[in-house]
């Protein structure tokens, strides 16, 4: 299974065909040539093997964060406690 976590959009790069992206804080550059819409700063994305698939509104952006946060912070509760 792939879970696929929204990525905030950082910096644009239109000569690369390219954007970088944050991801939960760590940021990484990502094709957009399978886009057909432009991306601009502040868009939220989700990102498959490199490439960006599409752009999510960003309240369900938030939320899926919120959840993601929330499962990690659990993961390192418990890992915490071994």
């Amino acid at each position: 299974m792939c879970l696929s976590i929204p990525s905030q959009v950082v910096e644009v790069h239109e000569d690369e065909g390219s954007v970088t992206v944050d991801t939960m804080g760590v940021k990484r550059k990502v094709s957009s040539h399978l886009m057909t819409e432009p991306l601009v700063l502040g868009d939220y994305v989700l990102i498959h093997i490199g490439f960006v698939m599409n752009k999510i509104d960003i309240a369900d952006a938030l939320e899926s964060l919120a959840l993601y946060q929330e499962i990690v912070a659990k993961l390192e509760q418990e890992e915490n406690r071994s």
